[in-house]
C-alpha cells in the first residue's frame, strides 16, 4: 500500500511530502488512517538533530485516526475504531508489569532513537531514495496512513468525531506529560505551592492539571507575556516574567522565602533547572521534564537536599495511557482541562509553517489536519 508521508530528510532541512510504501502488518500492529497529529518539540528536536533519531525518517508521535486493519494477534481494537496514538512499550519488563510503561526497558530504542521495529525492520520504504527510518514512538504519524504498534493505540468511543480526534491528538505526548507530572508523580495537596517553568504545551498542561485538583498556589515562569496571560486564564495564581525580573528572587518574594513544595521544569534549559532546584522548600520535589542536549549537566547544593529535597526525572508523565488518557478526556469534557486553548490547526501540507510557528513560540500546540485517502 502506498501513502504520503512528511519526511525529515536531514538535520534542519524541514519536511518533504513524498510517496512511501507501507510494509505488511505484523501480528501485533494496526494500520491507521490518520486524521490529525499534534506537533511536539520532540519532533522538532529529532528533525534538527538534537535528538539522534536517524534521518531521513518519518516522525510524528501525537497521532489520531481510525483503524483500517489489524494484525492477527491484535485484541485492543478492530477496524473502524477511532484511536489516539502514544508511545510504545514491551508490556513484559519489570517497569511495564509494574504499571510504568513510560520507563520500559526498551523505551529509547523503540520510541526515540532506533528508527526501526524491534526486529530491525522498517515499516516504510522510500522508492529509490535509500533507507527511510520510521517507527517513531511506535507510530511515525506524520503520514496519511501509519503502521502502529498495538500498545501505542488507545481506543475511543465509537461516536468520536474527526474534530474530537484532532482536539485530543496532543494527549499522546505533550499534554499527558505535563498533566501526568502533576497527577501521577507529584500528587500535590490543595495547600501546596507549585511552580512551573515554561508556559508551553507541557507546562500549561501541568497548570491545568494542578488547577483541576485545586492547588491553591500555582506560579508560572516564562519570557513571553502572552503565554503568561494564558497561564493566568488556565489557573495560574501568580506569573513571573523571567525577562524582566530574577526568577529566584521573585519566587522567594512570593513564598516569604520558604520556597515551593513542587517545581516542574519544562524548558530544557540547565540554568532554569538549577534555579528551580534552588527554589525548593524543605521537603520539596523538582520534576525534571525538559530535555537539554545529550551530556548536559546541572549543579545543586548537596547539603541543601539533606532536609528531604528531591529531584525526579519524568518521562511522559509516568502514564499508563489506556487508563490515563481517558481520564484527561473526562476532565476536558467536565470543563476542567481546556486543551483547545493551546491549539492552532494547520493543513498537513503546511507542516513546515507549523514547525516554524512551534519553534518561534507563535503557536503553543500545532495540530496538523491530515485526513486519509
Amino acid at each position: 500500500m502506498r501513502t504520503t508521508a512528511a519526511i525529515a530528510t536531514a538535520s534542519g532541512s524541514g519536511f518533504q511530502l513524498a510517496d512511501v510504501v507501507l510494509d505488511e502488518l505484523r501480528d501485533d500492529e494496526v494500520l491507521v488512517d490518520v486524521v490529525a497529529v499534534g506537533m511536539c518539540h520532540t519532533d522538532l528536536s529529532a528533525a534538527s538533530g538534537s535528538i539522534p533519531f536517524p534521518l531521513p525518517g518519518v516522525l510524528g508521535h501525537e497521532g489520531a485516526g481510525r483503524i483500517r486493519a489489524v494484525g492477527s494477534a491484535v485484541t485492543r481494537v478492530k477496524p473502524g475504531d477511532p484511536v489516539l496514538m502514544t508511545f510504545t512499550s514491551c508490556g513484559r519488563c519489570r517497569q511495564c508489569r509494574g504499571g510504568h510503561p513510560a520507563y520500559c526497558d526498551h523505551h529509547l530504542p523503540w520510541n526515540l532513537l532506533g528508527g526501526t521495529r524491534a526486529d530491525g525492520s522498517i515499516p516504510l520504504a522510500w522508492d529509490g531514495e535509500g533507507v527511510l527510518h520510521a517507527h517513531f514512538f511506535g507510530q511515525s504519524s506524520f503520514a496519511r496512513h501509519a503502521i502502529v504498534d498495538e500498545r501505542s493505540v488507545i481506543a475511543l468511543a465509537p461516536t468520536t468525531t474527526d474534530d474530537e480526534l484532532a482536539l485530543y491528538a496532543p494527549l499522546g505526548c505533550g499534554l499527558q506529560t505535563g498533566a501526568g507530572a502533576v497527577l501521577n508523580v507529584l500528587a500535590p495537596r490543595p495547600d501546596s505551592v507549585l511552580a512551573v517553568s515554561g508556559a508551553g504545551a507541557v507546562g500549561l498542561a501541568a497548570v491545568m492539571a494542578a488547577a483541576a485538583v485545586s492547588v491553591q498556589t500555582i506560579i508560572v515562569i516564562d519570557r513571553i507575556a502572552s503565554r503568561l496571560d494564558l497561564a493566568r486564564e488556565l489557573g495560574a495564581t501568580h506569573v513571573i516574567d523571567a525577562s524582566a525580573v530574577d526568577t529566584a528572587d521573585a519566587i522567594a518574594s512570593l513564598t516569604d522565602a520558604r520556597g515551593v513544595d513542587y517545581a516542574i521544569e519544562t524548558t530544557g534549559n540547565v540554568g532554569v533547572l538549577e534555579t528551580m532546584i534552588g527554589s525548593l522548600a524543605v521537603g520539596g520535589t523538582c520534576a525534571v521534564i525538559g530535555a537539554p542536549r545529550a551530556g548536559s549537566r546541572a549543579r545543586f547544593d548537596v547539603n541543601a537536599h539533606l532536609p528531604g529535597r528531591r529531584i525526579v526525572g519524568v518521562t511522559l508523565g509516568d502514564s499508563e495511557p489506556e487508563r490515563f488518557i481517558p481520564q484527561l478526556i473526562a476532565l476536558h469534557r467536565a470543563g476542567r482541562f481546556p486543551i483547545e486553548r493551546l491549539q492552532r490547526r494547520y493543513a498537513f501540507t503546511d507542516i513546515d509553517r507549523a514547525a516554524a510557528d512551534a519553534a518561534s513560540g507563535d503557536t503553543i500546540k500545532p495540530v496538523l489536519i491530515v485526513g486519509a485517502d
